[in-house]
């Protein structure tokens, strides 16, 4: 049950992208507004995970559950009954801060409740259903957009958050008492608004241009809160995140990677659902369809990392999936159709899954036994983070478009894709320490 809560998280970042154009012609949202319907869910998710892993650890991974599910729940019950933008944008927000709080006290009480080769099993399956989850997420949301409608998105939650909490006291002991620590809650609302801050500019820039005050103000904001952020990180006793993690080579390439190729893999998602629906007229169940072959692209992908990385290494195995996402942007950018649309998607997928496994094992493999946990909260951070500020700068760069429902901002965005893809995979063998990891990293999946 823990592991379908897990699931049921990771199922909602990608299962509204095939919903959008349905969501923005019923509530008559622009571009703006729907890029934020993603990005606010994959915001609040990143920027307070760390904080609920804090609470679970100070307050019981019980009651932490609990009060994330109710709140998740909630939100997407609101979600499903939006009438428009500032409600949905609220739930939306709103199951992020319930995903922060589930994620790291179900995964808390799951190596609890296992020792030895049955926690490897069962976070096996953590992992496993994680990665189902976002690769379900397209074909679940075509599904329910095309039969009953796009409310059921969110309405699809409430039977797995109820049946979850009605599971609870059968599954998890009643929370002792502990003494709880200081809670770095200063530090978690600066990472969080100095990244809304950085989203809001770069969706801005779409409508207003790179040089307006809308797009000026909310990225100099941002640098500024991030600035305080590193500042107050420094300054407490209980920090949120150790900032000087960053200042190591592993962490701090794993960190890039992991938001490198985060950013591709769910602003290849956005993009493609958008342009199979606006562009190319295609139902919602026949995109949703259409994004399987990427999702068993990146199932193969997943298999074969492991056995790469024992013969090749990271450096190589980081560069080649970064080059093979290069080119299936590429693809994307200069080919028309569906056909070739799955082809790139599928191509780009299959290169993004090895560079999130390089990351995990990069971050995670090449630091201290002791500070693997800290290193793990700091790249869990850049994955969700990383996922938002994909979505607005594909959002933007594409915006001529996505508004004419013509290719020639997608086209642009696929562009930028690439470039990202081959820059970072010019610096992977820099940035990335020699030799092997003393052990490997799965995929990450929260």
């Amino acid at each position: 049950m823990l592991c379908l809560a897990q699931f049921m998280l990771i199922v909602d970042v990608t299962v509204i992208n095939v919903a959008l154009p349905s969501i923005g012609a019923d509530l008559h949202l622009g571009r703006s507004a729907l890029t934020w319907a993603v990005t606010a869910y994959t915001l609040c998710f990143g920027g307070l995970m760390l904080l609920g892993g804090r609470l679970a650890d100070a307050y019981g991974a019980r009651r932490i559950l609990t009060a994330g599910l109710v709140l998740f729940t909630a939100a997407s019950l609101a979600g499903g009954l939006a009438d428009g933008p500032g409600v949905l944008l609220a739930a939306r927000s709103a199951q992020g801060v319930g995903a922060a709080l589930v994620s790291p006290a179900a995964l808390a009480a799951l190596t609890r409740a296992f020792d030895g080769p049955e926690r490897t099993r069962a976070l096996g399956v953590w992992a496993m259903l994680g990665g189902i989850g976002f690769a379900a997420g397209a074909m679940l949301g075509g599904l329910l957009t095309a039969g009953p409608g796009w409310h059921w998105v969110f309405f699809v939650n409430l039977p797995v958050g109820v049946g979850v909490l009605a599971a609870l006291p059968a599954l998890l002991p009643s929370p002792t008492p502990s003494a709880a620590g200081r809670i770095d809650l200063p530090g978690a609302l600066l990472v969080t608004a100095a990244t809304g801050a950085l989203i809001l500019g770069l969706v801005n820039a779409g409508d207003d241009g790179w040089s307006s005050a809308g797009v000026l103000l909310p990225v100099l904001g941002s640098a500024l809160l991030y600035a305080l952020f590193a500042a107050v990180e420094r300054r407490t006793a209980a920090p949120l995140m150790d900032v000087r993690l960053l200042g190591r080579r592993p962490v701090a390439a794993g960190s890039l990677l992991m938001l490198v190729a985060t950013a591709l893999l769910l602003g290849l998602v956005f993009l493609g659902s958008l342009y199979l629906q606006d562009v190319r007229r295609l139902s919602a169940l026949a995109t949703g369809a259409l994004v399987l072959p990427m999702a068993a692209g990146t199932a193969v992908a997943a298999h074969l990392t492991g056995r790469l990385l024992a013969h090749l290494g990271v450096r190589a195995v980081a560069a080649a999936g970064l080059l093979l996402a290069a080119g299936g942007s590429v693809l994307l950018a200069f080919t028309d159709g569906p056909g070739w649309t799955v082809a790139g998607l599928t191509l780009a997928g299959f290169g993004v899954v090895p560079v999130l496994v390089c990351a995990t094992t990069t971050a995670l493999g090449f630091v201290p036994h002791r500070e693997a946990g800290v290193a793990s909260g700091v790249v869990n951070t850049f994955h969700e983070v990383g996922g938002a500020i994909g979505i607005a700068v594909v959002s933007t760069v594409a915006a001529p478009g996505i508004t004419a429902h013509s290719p020639e901002g997608f086209r642009a965005a696929h562009l930028v894709l690439a470039g990202v893809a081959l820059l970072t995979a010019a610096l992977a063998p820099v940035l990335v320490p020699p030799g092997r990891a003393e052990r490997p990293a799965g995929m990450h999946a929260h």
